[in-house]
């Protein structure tokens, strides 16, 4: 096989290309390049080829060579798509790595890896991008036909273009037109990031004389006394502040818009808008281009650059609010200083806003921006631009792992400890933090770790040696660490002290904050109104038609929901199984939470942050702006409360039911709990005031609360790696879980108990199962597990993956294997 380097070109009479195809095949396909293309045949171009009857792919050239496929006569490739190479070869690399780690298969990869702009297909559709001003004139006849035709029918596929055109491959065609951005390709249009902006009042330099501003006082007492009013108030708050917001001047003066804009056109005031930060304090450029680090913080910072001397992998152990991401800042930095650029992950970029702005005012143009709020136009740019080495840092979630570097020299993973990092469908279900230390390695880079909470597969490496360790036990500026409050709901029933779902400590401390003018953040693990509807009678419960669950009922539709499949139903109000009119509520979700805090305490202002209230456009942002703003006094939240926010005034944090995180059946609970809990208690008290953290829980004396309340993670680390030891689990074994899901359930018995008997024949007792997971069936498609545990040091962990996928290939060529669908999950913590 003749493997060409990127760009190269070759003049021989005969070719051949080995394509990836985006599609689950485990084979490369081989395809005969026609003598015209010859010289612009390259490794990591796009290529335009037919698959099957009559399905045209968008596919990625992974080798040339000059021997046709013995098995099969090659077909012809279509065309080439672009001029240069859009996939690098270390890419290719890497996503060879992913479907040998992952066993999956390169195609998975590929899927999602490329923008779907980059993917055309048969079925891809493709629409008007409305937000364009173009000329039709401009366009050639056949461009023209295809946004003539999208102007009467709002969506076509690439088929449907085809028909139009009347040829086979319009590929190039629409290649143009969407790089012309006329056209939104594969999906629907995602809301554009845009920076939060903010209205800034400055006086004219020219009053800036005593003289020049009595007589302007003079003239507006007489003339505009609300005008006077503002001036004045301008005065005062620019003698107490650096900078006066409109908003700001507005309030102090009470002065309307009209005046402020009066004295705009007189050029009394100027106006100036900045990008500010949507979460945490505003902060000048200033201010964040010259902070200075804290003792602690150069201590931990000179380490880290210690041991980066001899160690690739470094992980940072800081406590909330102890300055990580300043810390981060100073690696950027040198690693830029240096010549090399960073790659920045994040768990979720809607959530951590506040980083982005802070990094891009720091960083400036150097920085870009890769996640799902971006539309597909935005990230075929973001791509073009990176291959082009345009950025100095990117920042994005875990997907950016896949972008097209020419080189990497740093690989911050922050919040490593998140399970937002794991992929876990469709394949490749990779871990974006173990992705970034392998694609680290390619280039030569190191990668650094952080957060307060981290994972013990990532501590436990940290303590044999294999990463380094730095750790940060004081948060910056000296602010102390929330005070932690445990309240029994069992001791709180009996005195008939509860108020609905709220302790009489939590109410108190709620008024507290609210008469203080600070805010409360409030959190419960579920969303919904009430995740059960029972009839007291008979006890039924409504379950959703396609999958193994209760369903939730949710408030603001009035419906019953499955949290799985989108299924929903009007609640039933007589039972269905004995007649009774006796149904009830069980249990209490977000939307309960808020409906009845606005009863018991009717003065707050509140609002609710969940998967529900999210959903739509600029959702997510309005709700941190108006909490930024202070127009929120309670927030009430799922685990999306816990990520990310830093906000100056919420000094109170209440966990409603902490058993709900206590109590579930895994063996990761507690380490999970631990971090969830410390995260969502590091939002309080992080501006000076110490916060306060009241905990409600039936269980006040649980070994993990009180981990919690001493801020005692190496207690807990300790404890659990005990009890993972003697159970054979991560990190001292690993883990791979296979899932077999088919339509009908006696079938798949007898097919996970061959795979499971034919796995035993290779590994033994390491096989664990077939056993009936939590939920046993989703989408109408019934789930058997089969988990296999290796020990990390005794077995080859490649041959152990390729006896797994041999044992999977065979089972798949039984007539016993029809209908069966078979997950594999490497490492699904």
């Amino acid at each position: 096989m003749l493997e060409l380097a990127e760009g190269a070109s070759v003049t021989r009479k005969t070719l051949f290309v080995e394509v990836i195809l985006p599609l689950a095949i485990s084979i490369n396909y081989t395809y005969r390049v026609p003598y015209g293309l010859n010289n612009s045949i390259a490794i990591g171009k796009r290529v335009v080829v037919q698959f099957g009857k009559s399905k045209l792919y968008t596919a990625i050239v992974a080798a040339v060579t000059e021997h046709a496929p013995d098995k099969y006569e090659a077909k012809y490739l279509l065309d080439i798509l672009d001029d240069r190479p859009v996939v690098t070869l270390k890419q290719l690399e890497f996503w060879r790595w992913l479907a040998e780690y992952y066993l999956c298969n390169e195609g998975e990869v590929m899927n999602a890896a490329l923008p779907s702009a980059l993917k055309l297909a048969s079925e891809t559709k493709v629409m008007l991008n409305k937000e364009q001003v173009y000329d039709k004139a401009q366009l050639n006849d056949k461009e023209y036909l295809i946004t003539e035709a999208l102007d009467i029918q709002p969506e076509l596929t690439v088929r449907d273009i085809a028909k139009l055109l009347g040829q086979k491959t319009v590929m190039p065609i629409l290649k143009s037109l969407f790089e012309k951005n006329i056209i939104h390709i594969s999906e629907e249009v995602a809301d554009r990031y845009k920076p939060r902006k903010r209205t800034y009042i400055k006086l004219n330099p020219e009053y800036y004389n005593q003289g020049k501003l009595e007589e302007l006082f003079i003239i507006l007492e007489k003339k505009a006394p609300k005008q006077a009013d503002a001036v004045l108030a301008y005065m005062k708050l620019s003698r107490q502040q650096k900078s006066v917001t409109k908003a700001e001047l507005l309030e102090a003066s009470g002065a309307g818009d009209s005046s402020v804009r009066s004295l705009v056109e007189k050029d009394v005031f100027l106006i100036e808008e900045k990008t500010v930060s949507r979460l945490g304090d505003d902060e000048d450029e200033d201010t964040i281009s010259n902070f200075v680090l804290s003792d602690a913080q150069q201590e931990a910072l000179e380490s880290i650059q210690q041991q980066f001397a001899h160690k690739d992998v470094v992980l940072l152990h800081g406590v909330t609010s102890s300055g990580k991401t300043q810390i981060y800042i100073k690696q950027i930095e040198a690693a830029m200083a240096a010549g090399r650029p960073v790659l920045y992950l994040l768990p979720e970029i809607a959530l951590t806003t506040h980083i982005i702005e802070r990094l891009r005012i720091y960083f400036g143009s150097s920085i870009g921006v890769y996640h799902s709020r971006f539309n597909d136009n935005e990230r075929v740019e973001v791509w073009q631009k990176v291959l082009n080495g345009e950025y100095k840092v990117v920042l994005g979630a875990r997907s950016s792992v896949f972008l097209p570097f020419t080189d990497l020299g740093l690989i911050i993973v922050d919040e490593e400890h998140e399970t937002s990092y794991k992929q876990f469908d469709p394949a490749p279900r990779y871990n974006a933090r173990d992705a970034a230390i392998y694609l680290a390695n390619k280039y030569g880079g190191k990668v650094l770790l952080g957060s307060a909470t981290p994972s013990f597969e990532s501590y436990y490496n940290a303590r044999v040696g294999k990463y380094g360790l730095v750790e940060l036990t004081e948060r910056y500026g000296g602010v102390q660490l929330p005070l932690i409050q445990v309240v029994s709901i069992t001791e709180e029933v009996k005195r008939k002290t509860m108020q609905s779902h709220f302790s009489s400590v939590l109410v108190q401390d709620i008024y507290q904050a609210l008469d203080q003018k600070e805010q409360v953040i409030l959190f419960q693990n579920r969303r919904g109104y009430a995740p059960v509807l029972m009839c007291k009678v008979c006890a039924y419960t409504p379950k959703c038609v396609n999958c193994d669950v209760s369903l939730t009922y949710h408030k603001h539709s009035h419906k019953l929901h499955c949290h799985y499949c989108g299924y929903k139903e009007d609640p039933p109000n007589i039972c269905p199984a004995c007649g009774s009119t006796h149904l009830e509520y069980k249990g209490f979700g977000t939307e309960k939470v808020e409906d009845e805090l606005s009863i018991l305490i009717p003065e707050a202002r509140l609002a609710r942050m969940d998967l529900d209230t999210t959903r739509s456009r600029n959702a997510l942002q309005n709700i941190l702006n108006n909490l930024e703003e202070k127009k929120i006094d309670i927030l009430v939240g799922t685990q999306m409360v816990a990520k990310g926010l830093d906000f100056a005034d919420v000094t109170v944090i209440g966990i409603i039911n902490a058993d709900s995180l206590l109590k579930y059946p895994d063996y990761r609970a507690n380490e999970r709990s631990y971090q969830m809990l410390a995260q969502v208690s590091g939002r309080a008290g992080r501006r000076g005031k110490q916060g306060k953290v009241v905990i409600q829980t039936y269980d006040p004396n649980h070994r993990v609360i009180r981990q919690v309340i001493n801020n005692d993670y190496g207690d807990l680390y300790f404890t659990e790696m005990e009890e993972r030891k003697s159970f054979k689990y991560p990190p001292y074994y690993r883990i791979i879980n296979l899932y077999i899901k088919h339509k009908d359930p006696d079938v798949l018995y007898n097919q996970a108990e061959y795979l499971a008997a034919e796995l035993r024949k290779h590994f033994g007792e390491r096989v664990v199962g077939p056993e009936a997971p939590l939920i046993n069936r989703i989408r109408n498609f019934y789930i058997k597990s089969v988990m296999l545990k290796f020990e990390r040091d005794s077995i080859s962990i490649v041959k152990a993956k390729a006896l797994i996928k041999e044992v999977i290939t065979l089972f798949q060529t039984t007539k016993l294997s029809k209908g069966c669908i078979v997950q594999p999950d490497v490492d699904p913590y």
